[in-house]
């Protein structure tokens, strides 16, 4: 008792969490969150100053370490008495350049987040900052961080495995994540139960490498299995799958997706490049022949699925002739959407070191010719949907229009349809009616 009444007598009361990047840095900043408010603080409006500005960082990209750094100054110039904490893969892999932007009292790294809320509560004004990251051994176990809510929003998140060692010869994620950990099955299935019984209806499996859930097991649970054994306790509630290897999508999968629609129609696939000898300088072990198999079987086992693609462009040693084979490859496929990223150089990986680095001008005017074929790719998309009926989770009012409600579909569409009442956190049937420019506008079948 003793030790909560010096917590609480020490902690910030008013506290922002900044959250960039991906679904995995969302899950953590949600139990951050969630830790922080159990024990008193309160998350401070957006135009009210905090005591505590916590930023949960990326660097996956250039872009996103420039961001993250952008995101402390902005922090401490609109909080200048507050305590700045910076946490996350920038402050795993580079602490030294975060502890020279001033303002920072605060640098933590990606082992320990459980206890994280504790220090956060108590900290204080450093100068220097304090430097709390410890590195990844081989021997760590999954991190277990539980959350029963996730403010403002429908779905839940849950983290089930982290860790990567692929060694991509592009990315900086395994020294930032460490080695490859899972969730133990029970412990997922218990999670699941939880967000059920909190009346959420969609839950989102995510890890840093999701397709290598279960390998650091003894038996043989894999990603598959683990669905199957979902799938036994028939959970009021949709589960949706994060990122995944086109070698790791094994027609089980895809079968029990076609199968049960409880598993929603959604793969989000890890491309990088449809050339062969540049994903073999990335160090990725497939080929353009399998990934064409694998989207091909997609589309044709599992009715109206959505098929999203991550791409990279502008790698070095990229030739006119390895573009223009993405660009084909990518053009040719019934995929529905595309995130494009353009490569940036990253300290302390191989293609860091290689020759034939891209001028920043070619680069964007390849990723420019990309987004280009995304935007062709969602509209075709969404026009093949027109006349039949998905299931959506709604969240509300569309905002600004007290006239629309809007929510996903299970097969990863936005959809808006005309209602006389709020309704939320539902899932009803909308037919599609209408291509717009964000989404599919529908009419809502309510019951």
């Amino acid at each position: 008792m003793d030790k909560e009444v010096n917590i609480k007598r020490n902690m910030a009361k008013l506290f922002k969490i900044i959250t960039l990047g991906c679904k995995v840095n969302q899950y953590e900043s949600a139990f951050i969150e969630e830790s922080l408010t159990s024990m008193g603080c309160q998350r401070a409006d957006q135009d009210r100053e905090a005591e505590l500005i916590v930023i949960n960082t990326c660097i996956v990209t250039a872009r996103a370490s420039c961001q993250s750094k952008q995101a402390v100054r902005r922090a401490r110039r609109e909080n200048p008495k507050a305590v700045i904490a910076v946490i996350g893969c920038y402050g795993q892999v580079f602490p030294g350049e975060l502890s020279k932007i001033d303002g920072v009292d605060i640098i933590a790294g990606n082992r320990g987040k459980s206890s994280l809320p504790e220090l956060l509560v108590r900290a204080g004004h450093h100068n220097p900052p304090l430097i709390v990251r410890e590195d990844f051994g081989s021997l760590n176990p999954f991190e277990q961080i539980p959350i029963k809510r996730f403010s403002d929003r429908t779905r839940a998140f849950l983290k089930i495995q982290d860790g990567c060692e692929s060694l991509c010869s592009y990315c900086i994620v395994p020294m930032a994540r460490g080695p490859v950990r899972s969730l133990e099955p029970d412990k997922v299935i218990g999670l699941l139960k939880g967000f059920e019984g909190n009346g959420y209806k969609e839950v989102v499996l995510t890890g840093v490498h999701l397709g290598e859930y279960g390998s650091d097991f003894a038996n043989e649970i894999n990603l598959t299995k683990l669905l199957l054994e979902i799938g036994k306790n028939r959970f009021q509630l949709r589960i949706r799958l994060s990122s995944l290897e086109p070698t790791e999508i094994e027609r089980e999968l895809t079968e029990l997706m076609a199968s049960h629609d409880w598993l929603c129609r959604h793969f989000h696939i890890s491309l990088q490049s449809g050339d062969d000898e540049v994903l073999r300088m990335m160090n990725r072990h497939y080929t353009a022949e399998v990934f064409t198999s694998v989207i091909n079987d997609l589309y044709r086992l599992v009715p109206k699925v959505c098929i999203g693609v991550d791409v990279l462009v502008g790698f070095p040693g990229e030739s006119d002739r390895a573009f223009n084979n993405t660009f084909d490859l990518l053009r040719g496929v019934p995929i529905s959407y595309l995130h494009v990223f353009p490569y940036s150089r990253r300290d302390g990986t191989a293609a860091a070191g290689f020759s034939d680095q891209l001028d920043r001008k070619r680069i964007r005017q390849r990723a420019f010719l990309l987004r280009c074929l995304d935007r062709e790719k969602r509209r075709i998309f969404r026009g093949s949907l027109i006349g039949e009926t998905f299931p959506v989770l709604t969240e509300g009012w569309v905002p600004g229009d007290r006239n629309l409600i809007w929510g996903l579909s299970d097969n990863y569409v936005r959809f808006a349809f005309p209602s006389n009442s709020l309704i939320e956190n539902r899932i009803v049937k909308v037919r599609a009616e209408g291509v717009a420019e964000r989404g599919v506008l529908g009419r809502g079948l309510v019951d």
